[in-house]
């Protein structure tokens, strides 16, 4: 394992600062260090990512940070400032998939991966803390996972590259949390710029940055936190999957990603019902995402307002991952001044995304406000969001 990095070689960010003097308090000596990644927001391309397609998300400005100290054994103790959960102890000798529950498991499991890969990751002490939205779809877990990978990566001298890091968190997803996800989010996450999107193909990671600035544009991006927890770990999220699997056996390509809209018609004939509206869904939805590319680089973000509307309805009706919450949110949002909205993330829950004129913004969050109450519905979170930088170490 290389020396750990130098401190003073920082100028350690406000809330680092804080953390650190926190995980001082709580194990008795400094970190090495404070790393920081970023939740996201997936501007359009739901569940094209592991049919090999396109995305266009991007990092914002709410992250994940972890303070983090090597040890001398095998030990890991780990820390979270939220609630009252107490320390959380493991040894590395002892992970493996399933070994681990609750937030623990997503640092565990990186640590896992990394050590599959060969890596010499040592014993650490680790406290969290986070400021993006449990649940919302906004991709909590993967800003642990993508803050711990990087702390790793620079502690021990890895030298690993982005991509490596990107599949090094995807096999902790798949392998050790048994959530078949992606590699969105992590490359959003650790491949993420200010003041950009992040399109990304997910056949060989090709990424490339794509301007998206709302402030020029006199718009704000809404987003709406249904509080309608989801997790990816569940029957949906893999039903989904199984079906695009399904599809593009019977169609005869590697994946999704290889069939055009042109495609659909013998498609609409070769699969039964609902696997096609599967299939309809990614096909059109990565579609969308070049056209949003385009748009955004010719005309700026005020031009996409209807690919989002297309997106959330095919997500509503094909894909059939949306919820009554996210449906209200959108359907209001767009009532109520919004240019375009869309629910984000993997769907039966989370949240909604609305690209709102900065005049309509207070319109369309009391509207959203009363309509949640008028149906019942727990009170959402509205927050906005931009652009912000990747994952990175800040104190």
């Amino acid at each position: 394992m290389s020396a750990a990095p130098d401190p003073a070689a920082f100028q350690a960010e406000p809330a680092a600062k804080a953390l650190a003097d926190r995980f001082t308090r709580a194990f008795g000596t400094s970190p090495a260090g404070v790393w920081q990644a970023p939740g996201r927001v997936n501007l359009i391309g739901e569940h094209t990512d592991y049919n090999e397609g396109f995305v266009l998300p991007f990092a914002i400005d709410r992250a994940a940070r972890v303070a983090v100290g090597p040890r001398a054994d095998s030990m890991v103790r780990l820390l979270s400032t939220y609630g009252d959960q107490g320390t959380v102890t493991a040894s590395l000798d002892s992970l493996e998939p399933g070994s681990a529950k609750g937030w623990t498991k997503y640092p565990l499991g990186v640590m896992w991966a990394l050590r599959e890969r060969g890596i010499d990751v040592p014993g650490i002490d680790l406290l969290l803390d986070s400021d993006v939205p449990l649940g919302a779809g906004l991709s909590s877990s993967h800003a642990i996972e993508c803050a711990v990978v990087t702390a790793l990566n620079d502690l021990t001298g890895a030298g690993l590259a982005a991509e490596d890091m990107v599949l090094a968190t995807q096999r902790a997803e798949n392998d050790f949390v048994g959530a078949p996800t992606g590699i969105m989010d992590q490359s959003a996450s650790l491949r993420g710029a200010k003041g950009h999107a992040v399109f990304l193909d997910c056949r060989d990671q090709n990424a490339s940055l794509v301007p998206f600035e709302t402030e020029p544009a006199a718009l704000v991006l809404l987003v709406i936190d249904t509080k309608v927890q989801h997790s990816h770990a569940d029957g949906g999220y893999a039903s989904r999957r199984a079906s695009c699997e399904l599809g593009a056996e019977v169609m005869g390509v590697k994946a999704l990603r290889d069939l055009q809209v042109g495609d659909l018609e013998e498609a609409s004939g070769l699969l039964d019902a609902v696997t096609f509206r599967r299939v309809r869904h990614v096909v059109t939805e990565n579609d969308r995402v070049v056209q949003t590319v385009e748009r955004l680089s010719a005309e700026g973000p005020g031009a996409i307002g209807a690919l989002l509307d297309a997106s959330h309805a095919s997500m509503r009706d094909d894909f059939e991952i949306s919820c009554p919450e996210l449906d209200l949110a959108v359907d209001t949002a767009r009532a109520n001044g919004a240019i375009g909205a869309r629910m984000t993330g993997g769907g039966f829950g989370g949240a909604a995304i609305a690209l709102t004129p900065v005049a309509a913004e207070q319109a369309v969050r009391a509207a959203v406000v009363q309509a949640f109450a008028v149906a019942g519905f727990t009170a959402p979170d509205i927050f906005t969001v931009s652009p912000a930088a990747g994952a990175r170490r800040v104190g």
